[in-house]
């Protein structure tokens, strides 16, 4: 959620029952604006908590041009001092899903390890070999948020559009969904890069609009009701809830262009829920 309106947005989102202090919200309220200065930034978001064992890791996005691709991500231990998070390659996502195991410690130094039995050579001149695989919690946490960015990040459709060089920006003037659109899953789309568009045919690419249908809706996720849709405060607020990354809220309020997500969680993944179909 962007920092400029955090003290309202948190208010949106809290029906969970996770949200945070009033000395959390004041101290972000303020260095979220010195993060953007510091950094020359486009926007900052706030976007959520990792809960560890001993401390928990507060997350915030900086934005640059391209809303979707030009993002770093930082977190903090007191809402005060940032520290930048390394990039989440595929070799490091291949490690962490190696080696990782069970919750958050809250210490970034922490290292997990995990000892794999690699096969070199072929034949009669086979040998196994025990290689230990080693990595930082640090590391573990910045591919934890991009994992939950490529699969849960949400936005309402209209809310950005893509330019003909491919940058996508905000959509300024998106005045937000009207009631029954907001009802509406397919009227809400992933925030990353799209994996289902291009498996579509040629008829159903024909009623898209490319400048704003260059996402993959909600609708089309598998396994099907992953997804908690209802209205809060009075009817005022729609929030969409993910029961695959438990902690994951998004909330719009219609007719206005108000909408944002946050993620308050232990970082762990549900596998086990029964999904109806």
């Amino acid at each position: 959620m962007d920092s400029s309106t955090l003290m309202y947005s948190l208010d949106l989102v809290c029906g969970n029952g996770l949200t945070l202090s009033t000395e959390q919200k004041a101290a972000l309220h303020t260095s979220l604006l010195i993060l953007k200065r510091n950094y020359k930034f486009n926007r900052v978001l706030f976007w959520g908590k990792i809960l560890g064992i001993k401390k928990d890791y507060f997350i915030a996005q900086g934005v640059g041009e391209d809303e979707m691709r030009d993002r770093k991500c930082l977190y903090s231990f007191n809402c005060m001092d940032w520290h930048l998070l390394p990039l989440a390659t595929e070799a490091l996502t291949a490690e962490v899903a190696v080696a990782a195991r069970g919750r958050f410690m809250g210490e970034p130094s922490h290292e997990y390890q995990h000892t794999v039995i690699r096969h070199q050579g072929e034949g009669d001149n086979a040998v196994e070999e025990e290689v230990m695989v080693k990595v930082s919690e640090e590391k573990r946490l910045a591919v934890t948020v991009f994992t939950i960015n490529n699969e849960v990040a949400v936005v309402p459709r209209g809310a950005y559009i893509k330019s003909p060089n491919g940058i996508v920006q905000t959509n300024r003037s998106f005045e937000g969904l009207n009631p029954t659109e907001a009802g509406k899953l397919n009227n809400y789309l992933h925030f990353s890069e799209p994996k289902n568009l291009k498996k579509k045919s040629i008829l159903e690419l024909a009623d898209l609009n490319p400048s704003i249908d260059f996402l993959d809706p909600l609708i089309d996720d598998i396994p099907k009701g992953s997804w908690s849709l209802q209205f809060e405060h009075g009817s005022r607020v729609c929030v969409i809830r993910s029961l695959l990354w438990f902690g994951l809220t998004f909330f719009h309020v219609p007719v206005t262009s108000q909408h944002g997500y946050i993620y308050i969680g232990d970082g762990l993944k549900n596998m086990d829920l029964p999904f109806m179909m």
